[in-house]
C-alpha cells in the first residue's frame, strides 16, 4: 500500500534487450502498437508527444467489443532509464481514478535490462496483471521472461524478494519458463 493506504503495483521482469531498445519500444508509436494490451486485443492508434506535459492516447479494440481509449500526460521522460505518466480512460467509469505509472530500467549486463513498473493507486481488477506477459512481448529475442517477477500491492519488503499471489482478491501466474 502506499502511504495513504492506496495500493500500489509493482512488477518486474528482466528482458532480453538493452535500455535504449527497451525505452524506445515502450514509447515509439509503432512499436507500442506491436505489444500493448492483453492477449487477443489489438491495439489499432498511438499517438505519443514524449516530452514531459505531453500527452498519449492508446486505442484498443477486444476481440468482441468497441474500440475504447487510454490516455495521459508524461510527467517525467529520462531516456533510456525513466518514465513516468498519468493512466485514465478516455471515458471512465465513474469508479476510475488517473494513476500514476512509473517505469525503471537498468542494465543488468551486456545484452539484458531489468523493467520495474509502479502503478499508484492500483485497483485489485483489471489488466494490469497481464501487464507482465506484455513486458515479456516488449522484449524482442526470447519473449519469455527470464526470472519469476511478482505482483505487489504493499511497500517492497528490504529484502527486495516480490511478494506473491496469495493475499485476498489477487491471482498471478508464473512466467512461462518457471512453469
Amino acid at each position: 500500500m502506499t502511504r495513504d493506504g492506496e495500493l500500489r503495483l509493482h512488477l518486474q521482469c528482466e528482458l532480453d534487450d538493452l535500455c535504449p531498445v527497451v525505452f524506445r519500444k515502450l514509447t515509439d508509436p509503432r512499436e507500442v502498437a506491436r505489444w500493448w494490451g492483453p492477449d487477443g486485443f489489438s491495439t489499432p492508434s498511438v499517438e505519443i508527444d514524449l516530452r514531459p506535459g505531453g500527452a498519449y492516447r492508446i486505442a484498443m479494440q477486444p476481440p468482441e467489443g468497441e474500440l475504447f481509449y487510454l490516455v495521459g500526460e508524461y510527467i517525467d521522460v529520462d531516456p533510456p532509464v525513466g518514465l513516468s505518466y498519468t493512466f485514465r480512460w478516455e471515458e471512465p467509469d465513474p469508479d476510475d481514478r488517473e494513476t500514476v505509472v512509473t517505469l525503471s530500467l537498468h542494465d543488468t549486463d551486456i545484452r539484458r535490462s531489468e523493467l520495474t513498473l509502479d502503478r499508484a493507486p492500483s485497483p485489485l481488477s483489471g489488466g494490469w496483471p497481464s501487464t507482465r506477459k506484455a513486458g515479456s512481448r516488449v522484449s524482442a529475442s526470447s519473449g519469455k521472461c527470464s526470472r519469476r517477477n511478482g505482483i505487489d500491492h504493499r511497500p517492497p519488503r528490504r529484502t527486495g524478494v516480490p511478494r506473491h499471489a496469495g493475499e485476498p482478491g489477487m491471482t498471478t501466474r508464473p512466467c512461462d519458463d518457471d512453469r
